[in-house]
């Protein structure tokens, strides 16, 4: 048993995982537990959690507000790179890593603990998010992953350690998966998710009506963005975690957002997750809607052509890596301009733009008018299709002379 760890800096969610933890920690290492919670939009969830924690032993917590600190300087850096994994996911679980783990580093600075140690498993994702974060704040940091320690195998060891200590099970047969919220999303993995052919019971949904179940008429909403940000809803002002909550509301009550699917994680498998993230759809929508008006043909191209290994990083946790930092300078530039608004229509799961608008527009309809114009003469695309053919032209003599000998 290492005897220089005598205080260690959990981050706690309250879950089965990190409440087994605290015990543990104290039995395995004999250390003062400090529990560390981010408030970043879990809601009700946080209720209670101070009691928990100390009542399973942790000597402290410390529950910081968070929530405009991840709305403005992670979510929305990561939505002006219109960053989606694999095509589909919009990354709510893996943006949130970063924060939590660069706030639990500051916590341990300032109680002098000796280590931190998180709820992660060795198959996950977030043991790699989590301490990717914390190496690169203090490259000699200790870290506990008891997942990676101790021999319980799974779920089911935990909570007959649970009941054992005598701490609250909150995985049960009515709830049998496990989820993880934020402002931006909700995610659902594990128990009856793990066939990736059954359906996800109705009952797990959290953010979002069934689209089948949402209103019958359509309601449309405007969202205003300055500099690549969204900042208005409908023409009122809302500051970054204000207007994620709200249009969750929105969007969930007209069934949008909702994502299944089978990802590749970063560890080497693959793992079926179901999310809701309806405020985060409508954002993505609207926001390329005014980024079509705005941004240069060419910047969005290579802007689009760096999505996924963006995306990527964020998933892997990297987010703190000197590419991802580099990579924002040039995504936030491209973004500089995106200033405009977008009328997105949100009908039974629905998200679709209806509208687009900005000052600075790069449409113009003299150019673009399929009625007759002054400003563009037809007769140049000839010679520009007879340059860009040229090449085909040539690999086409080439083939058909290979042909006759």
């Amino acid at each position: 048993m290492p005897k220089d760890i005598k205080k260690v800096v959990l981050a706690y969610s309250g879950g089965l995982d990190t409440s087994v933890i605290i015990k543990w920690l104290i039995e395995r290492y004999g250390c003062e537990v400090i529990a560390f919670s981010a408030d970043i939009g879990q809601g009700s969830e946080l209720t209670g959690l101070k009691e928990k924690a100390i009542k399973t032993g942790a000597k402290k917590i410390f529950i910081e507000d968070l929530r405009e600190e991840f709305a403005k300087d992670f979510v929305f850096p990561m939505l002006r790179a219109s960053a989606v994994y694999e095509g589909t996911y919009l990354l709510g679980t893996s943006i949130a890593r970063p924060l939590i783990a660069k706030a639990q580093m500051e916590i341990a600075k300032k109680t002098n603990a000796d280590a931190v140690s998180h709820g992660a498993t060795g198959k996950g994702n977030d043991q790699v998010r989590f301490e990717l974060t914390y190496y690169s704040i203090n490259p000699h940091i200790k870290v506990i992953a008891p997942w990676r320690e101790w021999e319980m195998k799974g779920r089911a060891d935990l909570v007959r350690y649970a009941k054992r200590h005598g701490i609250p099970v909150p995985v049960t047969k009515a709830k049998p998966y496990s989820s993880d919220r934020n402002l931006f999303h909700i995610s659902f993995e594990g128990g009856v998710l793990e066939d990736p052919w059954a359906e996800a019971p109705e009952d797990m949904y959290v953010l979002t009506t069934a689209p089948e179940k949402a209103p019958d008429k359509p309601i449309y909403v405007e969202i205003g963005f300055e500099g690549g940000n969204p900042v208005t809803i409908n023409g009122k002002k809302f500051s970054p975690a204000n207007l994620i909550a709200r249009l969750n509301d929105i969007g969930g009550l007209h069934g949008v957002g909702r994502v299944d699917m089978v990802e590749s994680r970063c560890v080497g498998m693959k793992s079926r997750g179901v999310y809701e993230t309806p405020g985060g759809t409508i954002l993505h929508v609207a926001r390329r809607a005014v980024e079509s008006l705005t941004m240069d043909r060419e910047v969005l191209h290579l802007r689009d052509s760096l999505i996924p290994r963006y995306a990527e990083l964020v998933y892997n946790g990297y987010w703190y890596s000197p590419e991802r930092s580099s990579l924002q300078k040039l995504i936030d530039d491209a973004a500089s301009g995106v200033t405009g608004l977008a009328r997105i229509k949100l009908y039974k799961g629905s998200a679709a733009v209806a509208g687009r608008k900005a000052e600075k527009s790069l449409y113009h309809p003299d150019f673009a008018t399929f009625e007759e114009d002054t400003v563009y003469d037809q007769k140049d695309a000839e010679g520009f299709i007879k340059i860009n053919a040229l090449r085909l032209k040539i690999k086409s003599m080439v083939e058909r002379a290979s042909k006759r000998r």
